[in-house]
Parts: C-alpha cells; sequence; structure tokens
C-alpha cells in the first residue's frame, strides 16, 4: 500500500506542476486502487502540485458504488457518505469526485487515474467544436497515448450525476470498443485519463494537452485535418506501437 500511494504522490505533483497548466490552487484529483475494496484518492481542497500523504485519504469502495443506486441524494447525505466511505476516520475528507474514481478503478486493468482541468483542453471543450476534438484524432502519438478516441460527457453539475453520467458512457464506450477508454473528455470542465500505471495517466494527460494546443493552432488556419478512421485503427493495432508502449511503461 505505502509502495502505491508514494506513486500516486509522484504523478499528483507532476500534474499539478505549473508549466503543465493541468491544475492551479485546489483543482483537480488523483486515485490510486489499493485493493479489491480500498482506494487512495486525493482529499477535498488540496493542492496536487504540492500533494502529501496526509492530502491522500484511503475509502473503501464498495460503500460509494452502492450510492450509485439512490436516485437522489441530498447534499449533507453525500458528505456523510464521503465521511463514512473513509478507512481512517481520522482523515481528511475525500473529493467528492470519489464517486467517479471509486468507479473507474473497478474497470479491468485501471490502477490509477488523473484528473485535471487543462487549460488548452478546456478551451476546446468550453466551445462548439468540443466533439471534433473528442471524436477524432490528428497524430499517431495521439493515438498511442490517449486511445483511438474518446468518451464524452456533456456537462453535468460533480458528484453523483456526473458519476452516473460517467459510468453510463464508459459503459458504452467498452461495449463498443470492448476495452475500457485512456482519455476521457468533460464538456466545460476538464479531462480524465485512465491508466494500468501513473506512466500511462502522465502520457495520456500530456498529450491530450498537446493535441488539445494542435487543435486549436491547425483551427485557426482551417483545419484540423483528421487522421482517416482506418489510419487510426492501424495505429492503435501496430505490434510496434504496442512495443513502444511497454517501453514507455503505458500498460
Amino acid at each position: 500500500m505505502k509502495e502505491r500511494i508514494d506513486e500516486l504522490l509522484k504523478l499528483s505533483r507532476e500534474i499539478g506542476r505549473a508549466e503543465h497548466r493541468m491544475a492551479i490552487l485546489g483543482e483537480g484529483n488523483t486515485s490510486a486502487k489499493l485493493g479489491a475494496d480500498e482506494f487512495a484518492v486525493k482529499a477535498s481542497g488540496s493542492n496536487l502540485g504540492t500533494l502529501t500523504e496526509t492530502d491522500v485519504t484511503v475509502c473503501r469502495t464498495h460503500p460509494l458504488l452502492a450510492l450509485f443506486n439512490k436516485k437522489s441524494m441530498p447534499d449533507l447525505d453525500m458528505e456523510m457518505a464521503l465521511l463514512d466511505s473513509r478507512v481512517n476516520k481520522q482523515a481528511k475528507k475525500p473529493s467528492i469526485e470519489a464517486l467517479f474514481h471509486a468507479w473507474l478503478l473497478s474497470l479491468e486493468g485501471v490502477n490509477f487515474i488523473g484528473h485535471s482541468h487543462p487549460v488548452t483542453c478546456n478551451q476546446i471543450l468550453c466551445s462548439p467544436r468540443a466533439l471534433d476534438f473528442v471524436e477524432h484524432r490528428m497524430f499517431p502519438d495521439e493515438v498511442v497515448c490517449c486511445g483511438p478516441k474518446s468518451v464524452f460527457v456533456p456537462y453535468v453539475d460533480p458528484g453523483l450525476p456526473l458519476a452516473r453520467e460517467i459510468r453510463d458512457r464508459t459503459l458504452a464506450y467498452i461495449k463498443e470498443e470492448q476495452s475500457p477508454p485512456r482519455l476521457i473528455l468533460l464538456q466545460n470542465h476538464g479531462v480524465i485519463a485512465l491508466g494500468a500505471s501513473p506512466a500511462a495517466v502522465l502520457a495520456c494527460l500530456l498529450m491530450a494537452e498537446k493535441a488539445g494546443a494542435i487543435f486549436i493552432g491547425a483551427a485557426s488556419m482551417g483545419g484540423p485535418h483528421f487522421l482517416a478512421a482506418a489510419s487510426v485503427e492501424r495505429i492503435a493495432g501496430r505490434p510496434d506501437e504496442h512495443y513502444r508502449q511497454r517501453q514507455l511503461k503505458m500498460t
């Protein structure tokens, strides 16, 4: 457990580095699977760039997953449910977004999650062209690090409504693609990267931000020109790209 939390702290601080422009102040959150019914998540209001072990809260998974079956939940009841999920009752309150972390970490092969609010990606996700960015790829490394396409979640308020929408749209993606996504894009909100390792999550977030910058630049010149679907499929399935993913510790 200690090793996994140390990995989570290192990932969090990297995401929170000022030059990456992915999270400032208390923005964003991260999590790591610790076992079948436990995960670690950033505490509410903590800063990713300066995260310490006391800013990470270990929660039980199943009590939070049980909340998905409730039709609605008053804010105070949600606060109590989050506090009750803590393994250590003296730990800080987990982020409200611990709900979607709990569900996403239950997916096969997902051990780490990074959620951030990158400036460049959000310029697109707050624009009318958000779906263009979600549904297409522009260059090979975007396919390798972010997957052949992303999950798109229309704006929903954080908490149980957002967690449910993420679950439903991710399940639809898995049904179509036969594997979990690498990247989830939240309209007017931010991005979520899923991975087997911290390296996979960080690579996805950094490449998504690079892709956002390329998209905006290409759009200023009448584009972007997107890769053909057949090219995306071929890149996603190439053995040399799978080898490169292993070398980068993404799988």
